[in-house]
């Protein structure tokens, strides 16, 4: 193949590559906001470390027996006969069991101290949490296909806009209303599943004053390329201000506002409710938000006892015949 030919063609393979791209901006992933996305930024770059030590040698390894031992090189000593080196055995064996042993030991660490269920312990790697600090509330519903934020502390909800004030501990309730979704924000914390009829929980904190993306991180339909929203990082006093301009948009989130903003939408602005339900998440939750529906919840409890009472009510055992 001509160098002429060949070099358009390599451009043309590559361009593509690098639209697809153009997109994506992985540089969050590796400088994030929030010390939980800090702490799981540590893990993969610990992680990728790891497995260069293996990955690196053998790449150099196989080039350079590649090169060594080439047909054209005649200076090489051939050796038909051979077929064991304890060195190389060991050196075989004993680095990868040794990485296999240290990522085993990350991940079984990191597995229990960044537990999303798990309060935080601190604020960042210099900072406890603070003894009697409140964690901010925020319960979360993925819809079709936009996001539900509610804040039952501060009895507002907005849709496709959340806000938390810096350095203070999050805890998210997460559910969804149809399909199952994924709550992702690179810079705060690791991804968490939206299932609807179940409830997950997600502990995080934001270290840094911005703005931030937040999206879906899970196919869910049509609209999913724009389940998007953004996250406000902001000082107490900038959040104080945003919960009153949520107070002053007007408009309540009732069970009637809620089915209405349930149906299906791409792109949908952000809205303020400056009034919630305070039953509203629990019923979505249990997904009886539909007049005289009946909650999951009675529903198990129901199923639960429907044993014990036909049991209750069983007739007594026949007595056995005389003897003859």
């Amino acid at each position: 193949m001509s160098v002429p030919f060949f070099r358009p063609l390599k451009a043309a393979l590559i361009l593509p590559v690098l639209g697809a791209l153009g997109g994506c901006n992985k540089a969050v992933l590796l400088s994030p906001s929030g010390d939980v996305a800090w702490q799981l930024r540590d893990i993969i770059l610990v992680s990728t470390g790891l497995m260069l030590l293996i990955i690196v040698p053998v790449i150099a390894a196989t080039l350079w027996f590649a090169w060594r031992y080439r047909e054209s090189n005649t200076e090489s000593t051939y050796s038909p006969d051979w077929d064991h080196s304890t060195i190389l055995e060991l050196l075989i064996w004993a680095a990868p069991l040794l990485i296999i042993i240290a990522l085993s030991a990350l991940t079984w660490v990191s597995t229990h101290q960044l537990d999303p269920y798990r309060p935080l312990a601190r604020i960042d790697a210099d900072r406890p949490v603070p003894a009697g600090v409140k964690q901010l509330e925020v319960q979360v519903v993925a819809l079709d296909w936009k996001w539900l934020f509610l804040y039952p502390e501060q009895g507002i909800a907005t849709v496709n806009e959340l806000a938390a004030p810096v350095d203070r501990p999050i805890e998210f309730r997460i559910t969804a209303s149809s399909v199952m979704n994924s709550f992702y924000i690179p810079a705060l914390a690791g991804q968490i599943y939206a299932m609807p009829g179940m409830q997950t929980r997600l502990h995080a904190v934001i270290n840094h004053p911005g703005v931030y993306d937040g999206f879906s991180a899970n196919y869910s339909g049509a609209g999913f390329s724009q389940m998007r929203f953004k996250f406000h990082g902001l000082s107490q006093a900038g959040f104080d201000q945003w919960v009153q301009a949520g107070k002053a948009s007007g408009g309540t989130l009732d069970r009637t506002a809620y089915l209405r903003l349930e149906q299906p939408s791409v792109a949908a602005p952000v809205q303020r409710f400056s009034a919630v339900e305070s039953s509203l998440y629990d019923a979505i939750l249990n997904r009886c938000v539909q007049p005289g529906s009946t909650c999951a919840r009675d529903m198990a409890g129901a199923i639960c006892r429907a044993p014990r009472q036909a049991a209750l009510e069983l007739p007594p055992p026949l007595s056995a015949p005389p003897a003859m």
